[in-house]
């Protein structure tokens, strides 16, 4: 039987936006309205299906407390891709991410990323057009997700593994 690659993304931004809310969805397909911050990094896996093969993403969720910020590079290390996550009721949060992005950038020049506008059930119209045109400023991918109802979260984690497997080619 052959192995499954297993490939790095980070998921990334300020505190409180629902980076581990998302992870949590896809992971365990459930959703805690308790919240709880993220101190230093957490991990999970899942494998995901894509058109070439299955896959296994280790998930590094970093916690977006400036306090983490001298040892979040080492924790970029080795990853494939990176969702930079934002919330959509909260413009601050987006704004935040161009710091977010070069961070990155930094350690690894040549990363994949997606931006991802959360917790659209918070919102109505069309609220992430900003976050779509930062987005295609940073020559990345853009989506809008849930956590709580499960609203794109799905594909998010299929398109940040398709990401990863381009950058292992």
């Amino acid at each position: 039987m052959p192995s499954i690659p297993v490939l790095k993304v980070v998921i990334a931004g300020e505190a409180s936006v629902g980076k581990t809310a998302l992870v949590r969805r896809f992971c365990e397909d459930r959703f805690e309205t308790s919240h709880i911050i993220t101190i230093g990094v957490d991990f999970q896996t899942k494998i995901v299906a894509l058109p070439d093969g299955p896959v296994k993403l280790s998930i590094w969720d970093l916690s977006g407390k400036k306090r983490y910020e001298t040892i979040r590079t080492g924790f970029y290390r080795g990853s494939l891709a990176t969702t930079l996550v934002y919330d959509l009721s909260n413009d601050e949060t987006l704004k935040d991410l161009s710091g977010w992005y070069m961070e990155i950038k930094k350690t690894l020049p040549q990363q994949k990323f997606l931006v991802v506008g959360n917790k659209l059930d918070l919102v109505t119209g069309n609220a992430g057009w900003v976050g779509k045109e930062f987005a295609r400023l940073l020559g990345a991918g853009f989506m809008e997700t849930s956590a709580l109802s499960g609203a794109g979260v799905e594909t998010m984690f299929e398109i940040l593994a398709s990401y990863a497997c381009l950058r292992m080619t």
